[in-house]
């Protein structure tokens, strides 16, 4: 009995040791993108690093916080993504919940920037994922100061909610996917 308990303690000393490590990975930004390779999580925690992120996330729960992962090229939802497919994707803390007006201003952004991000992703969402910049432009111009609408555009871009291609045609990018909940976005503003 006593040697079981040994390895158990082991065991979660282990894991705890693990957590610490992914925590300083995905909470300390080294790279142009935040977040952090499977990868390059593999290789500090090793295989089961999947399983450390779930242990992790369950203890981020009580400060509203969780680990997500996204793929920075979309993918099709499946079942549970085969290791080798979780190597390529980028995992990230972000928040479990919903910002309150106040919050949101803490975040550095102006209540009409956001405005904008939120009216381009739901323009880019209704025309199938993708859209002429210059049709952006147009409907941003509408409801913000025309010298903004290209910097905004390019701030949505720089910071990873957008992607523009050789054509001038705007996608959703990884950090949209991560951190918008699409389908609440629509239902709001189609309740509205």
């Amino acid at each position: 009995m006593e040697e079981r308990s040994k390895k158990v303690s082991k065991r979660k000393a282990v894991y705890a040791s693990k957590m610490k490590r992914a925590v300083h990975m995905l909470f300390y930004r080294r790279h142009k993108k935040p977040g952090v390779k499977g990868w390059e999580l593999r290789k500090a925690l090793g295989a089961d690093y999947p399983k450390v992120l779930s242990i992790l996330d369950e203890y981020l729960k009580p400060l509203d916080l969780q680990v997500k992962m996204v793929f920075e090229e979309e993918k099709p939802k499946s079942e549970k993504p085969a290791l080798e497919e979780l190597d390529k994707a980028r995992f990230y803390i972000t928040l479990r919940g919903d910002l309150t007006p106040k919050e949101a201003k803490m975040v550095g952004w102006r209540i009409d920037d956001l405005a904008g991000l939120a009216i381009t992703i739901a323009y880019i969402i209704s025309k199938k994922g993708k859209a002429p910049r210059k049709e952006v432009e147009e409907l941003l111009r509408e409801k913000l100061p025309g010298w903004k609408v290209g910097l905004n555009i390019d701030r949505y871009i720089r910071y990873g909610y957008l992607t523009q291609d050789e054509n001038e045609q705007l996608y959703l990018d990884w950090r949209t996917r991560a951190e918008v909940d699409q389908k609440a976005l629509i239902d709001l503003i189609l309740s509205k």
